[in-house]
């Protein structure tokens, strides 16, 4: 919050549409411009929402980052044309969320996209009663049912076939693979 001509202006979030694949750039080019502007009391931070993701790649885990909003970042500023411009003629910005007349985003949901996943996600998911080949460990070639997911864990209980019997065995995502 700061005073100007004497009012109090508060910075309030909006959503600015950049293109897609250049938030980033987009980002540094923006702080660059206000600070060029000398306009840093009228703006606050620039938020991308972003998500770690695992993933398996040819059997090797791998994390990623995800953007839950492509496209879109978040700045929190004084709203005025001074501003408005500043944001709206900055080079990878295509402009605001409500053209001519953005409106603010709830602090609440800013503080929730901020707050993101702590823990990262897993990008292959596996239901029960899927079909999966084991493709690491003493287990490996062997096939089987799921009968549990533990998502959190990332683990799957998979009943093998050992010697002609249903034995249920605990295996990391990435120790298997989807046949069917």
């Amino acid at each position: 919050m700061s005073e100007n001509t004497g009012e109090i202006r508060t910075m309030r979030w909006y959503v600015v549409h950049t293109y897609s694949g250049h938030e980033n750039k987009a980002k540094l080019s923006l702080l660059d411009r206000v600070r060029q502007a000398g306009m840093d009391a009228r703006f606050g931070e620039v938020l991308i929402p972003t998500e770690t993701v695992n993933e398996l790649v040819k059997g090797q885990k791998r994390s990623t980052t995800r953007k839950f909003f492509p496209g879109y970042m978040f700045v929190q500023m004084e709203m005025d044309q001074e501003t408005f411009h500043l944001v709206k003629n900055t080079p990878k910005i295509t402009g605001f969320l409500g053209g001519t007349n953005p409106q603010p985003v709830k602090e609440n949901e800013i503080q929730t996209l901020a707050d993101g996943s702590p823990k990262a996600k897993s990008r292959v998911s596996f239901d029960e009663g899927e079909t999966v080949r084991v493709i690491e460990g003493p287990f490996a070639n062997f096939s089987g049912e799921i009968i549990e997911v533990k998502a959190d864990k990332e683990k799957v209980r998979v009943n093998l076939s050992i010697f002609g019997r249903a034995t249920p065995v605990e295996l990391e995502f990435r120790q298997v693979e989807k046949t069917g």
